[in-house]
């Protein structure tokens, strides 16, 4: 479960306050407002990117409010992607395994797991030149889920895929999500994206959670 309790996030002069968010363990929730609105300071403060000068963060019932991103057990898919261009597939994939120390058996286990999944097992030697817009954001995802987190929050993730491609991706993350058992944020602009994915909504105006609805419409 993600519990944003009464929180104020202050970035610069801007400033965000009294929100509150509730997403129950394993549902997809949905951020939506204007550009400037203040989405994305809610989601970098979820993941600890910035401080919370009052309120509270919660995940599953336990207080993330001041622990470190890596304390925090949730994965990030931002809205550039940002893939490494000297990075293989599975490299990207293994990186935050490596980097929490895995063994290479439970790694190779872990990527081949989530390549088959994602359908970029044929792709695991590719770097992301040689790649399309809608296999980067596989990749992309991989790499967020690989660790197993608790939490997953998704940035404008889809804003650059084509129709066609868009479609997939929804439809995929839909799948991955529900098969990982992972509570997700999702910020985004497109209303039918939103209808798609989402099972809990909110929207952010004038620096307030307005809106908290169990059906998007």
């Amino acid at each position: 479960m993600i519990s944003i309790k009464d929180c104020t996030i202050q970035a610069g002069k801007f400033k965000i306050s009294h929100i509150n968010i509730e997403i129950p363990t394993g549902s997809y929730g949905i951020l939506m407002g204007k550009t400037g609105s203040g989405k994305t300071t809610i989601l970098e403060a979820l993941c600890g990117l910035r401080k919370v000068s009052a309120g509270q963060i919660l995940i599953n019932g336990v207080d993330i409010t001041k622990k470190r991103p890596a304390e925090r057990n949730i994965g990030f898919l931002p809205q550039d992607i940002a893939l490494f261009d000297h990075m293989s597939v599975y490299e990207h994939i293994a990186f935050g395994m490596r980097i929490q120390k895995w063994n290479k058996v439970d790694i190779d286990k872990r990527v081949r797991e989530l390549a088959e999944q994602l359908k970029i097992n044929h792709l695991l030697e590719r770097k992301p030149a040689g790649l399309s817009g809608g296999e980067r954001q596989r990749t992309a995802m991989g790499r967020a889920l690989a660790v197993r987190p608790q939490v997953l929050c998704l940035d404008e993730p889809l804003s650059t895929l084509d129709d066609d491609t868009h479609e997939d991706v929804i439809n995929l993350i839909k799948e991955v999500t529900q098969e990982n058992q992972v509570t997700s944020l999702h910020i985004t602009h497109r209303k039918s994206e939103a209808a798609l994915l989402g099972d809990h909504f909110f929207e952010l105006c004038d620096g307030r959670i307005i809106q908290d609805q169990e059906t998007f419409s």
